[in-house]
């Protein structure tokens, strides 16, 4: 089967490309409003793209309304967000967190979100969820606006990282390790289907 990009609507894209390029980590972005409102939203069309400096990437899309998602709106103006990742025990809640609410409303009010724990991110203004079990302080970098929807690559530089001790070691070369199984990442495929992980395997590069 071929098929021509072309030829395909933007929705048939979006349904391919989301289909095929799995599993994909979640961004869990909490960004705060002009009036001191949380924001909470996943984003699946994300990555780390730069060790230095440490920048990630997500992409933000539109609401129904025609108005960029909070978490554009927001980090644009405060220049400040904490991404999170979860892992699957919080899928349920990731999930009720994308829907689409005002801006002055917060998606932590939402019935499922309200047992979330906000703790003080040393270092940051913003807070930090302390069900997940690895957390980045960003600041904002750039924003790249693309395509005919439009989207907007929210490119932002990590400042500093939260790593629960349950999933993380530090090795005698100094490098901190992240035990995968023990963090049990949510990762996005298409539609309305989630994947963790099932094994870690090794597999050398060629020197």
């Amino acid at each position: 089967m071929i098929l021509d990009f072309a030829e395909l609507s933007p929705n048939q894209i979006y349904h391919t490309l989301t289909q095929t390029i799995v599993p994909r980590p979640i961004a869990w972005v909490l960004s705060k409003n002009a009036q001191d409102t949380l924001n909470l939203a996943p984003f699946s069309y994300f990555t780390a793209i730069s060790s230095n400096p440490a920048i990630l990437m997500y992409a933000v899309g539109k609401k129904p309304t025609g108005e960029y998602k909070d978490s554009a709106t927001n980090v644009e103006l405060n220049q400040e967000l904490v991404i999170h990742i979860a892992d699957t025990s919080l899928a349920a809640v990731v999930t009720e967190s994308a829907s689409s609410l005002p801006n002055d409303e917060s998606e932590l009010q939402l019935a499922n979100l309200t047992h979330l724990n906000l703790v003080e991110f040393n270092g940051s203004s913003l807070p930090r969820i302390e069900q997940c079990k690895i957390a980045f302080a960003c600041k904002l970098h750039k924003v790249v606006e693309m395509g005919e929807l439009p989207m907007k690559l929210m490119f932002v530089e990590v400042t500093r990282a939260y790593l629960d001790p349950q999933v993380a070691t530090l090795s005698e070369d100094g490098r901190h390790k992240i035990d995968a199984l023990a963090l049990d990442p949510l990762a996005r495929l298409g539609g309305a289907e989630y994947a963790n992980l099932a094994s870690v395997f090794k597999s050398e590069r060629p020197k």
